[in-house]
């Protein structure tokens, strides 16, 4: 039976994908905790891991009537963002997929009652909620990765705790070894385009407002202290600050360990951030010694 061995709330903003003195320069001569904290999730973590295949739950993969798991048996190219691509050019991915487990994953859609389709179509985009995290996690250590889409346009909290269980239900049906990603932010409102600049450094005063950053504070809060039922349970109130694709990579994330019976605190790996108004940050969860609730997805 299969097994998630670690999961991530982790920030895949572009800040991490410049050279180090244009980070230094857009935030006052200091270095961003995103990027160290990267190395050493990398280096504690995912270096030391005993895993198979990474899961990506990317909140920049927004679809409309259905979930999207990749399954394509490689993933290679360069990547330039249609977004940013000053920031975020040419940058090489090789990862190989993990069709198996992809079509796993859309095989329990219907007993959660969602749609998942699996797609290998070579042209499908990649987006850089996944190549950023590679770049950093992935590169140089021979693992599968899959990314998954969230049904941004269309979807709800329900419909994200449902992909979650049929991620969850796929994983304990298989043999695999899993690290689950939720690549996202908490709050994300950005500043207008004509005040964005002067906010550009990571200080969390520059966090688009006070209610936003309370209201992350809040839920880091508890996700340290393993609460996630808590998070699940007020998630109509934080959709009022705007989290990044309605939270959707973290609940499809938490969904899949067990929803709100997990009790799996967080380990931070960086400070809270702003980036542009948005609120990011890295929470490594551990696999307890007993399991997440004693099968992934139950």
């Amino acid at each position: 039976m299969g097994e998630v061995v670690g999961a991530g709330l982790i920030a895949h903003v572009p800040t991490i994908m410049l050279a180090k003195q244009q980070r230094l320069e857009l935030n006052e001569g200091k270095e961003i905790s995103l990027v160290p904290g990267l190395e050493r999730l990398r280096a504690e973590v995912l270096d030391v891991l005993d895993y198979q295949t990474v899961i990506v739950l990317d909140s920049h993969w927004h679809t409309t009537v259905e979930f999207v798991v990749a399954a394509h048996p490689v993933r290679a190219g360069l990547f330039t963002s249609d977004e940013l691509p000053r920031g975020m050019q040419r940058i090489p991915y090789d990862w190989r997929g993990d069709p198996e487990l992809a079509h796993a994953i859309a095989a329990q859609a219907d007993d959660q009652g969602t749609w998942i389709t699996p797609i290998d179509d070579p042209c499908l985009p990649v987006h850089y909620a996944t190549v950023n995290l590679w770049t950093y996690l992935g590169r140089g250590l021979d693992r599968q990765w899959i990314s998954i889409s969230n049904t941004a346009y269309t979807g709800d909290t329900e419909d994200f705790l449902r992909a979650g269980r049929a991620i969850g239900a796929a994983i304990a049906a298989t043999d695999r070894k899993v690290v689950l990603i939720a690549s996202g932010a908490l709050s994300h409102t950005f500043w207008p385009l004509r005040e964005l600049r002067a906010h550009e450094a990571s200080d969390t005063t520059h966090i688009r407002t006070a209610q936003a950053r309370a209201a992350d504070t809040e839920r880091i809060g508890w996700l340290q202290a393993g609460g996630h039922a808590r998070v699940i349970d007020t998630m109509g109130e934080f959709l009022a600050v705007r989290p990044e694709a309605r939270f959707a990579h973290y609940l499809m994330m938490v969904a899949a360990l067990g929803g709100s019976a997990v009790t799996a605190p967080g380990r931070a790996f960086s400070d809270y951030e702003n980036s542009i108004g948005t609120g990011q940050m890295h929470l490594w969860f551990d696999r307890p010694a007993a399991g997440w609730t004693g099968r992934a997805g139950q």
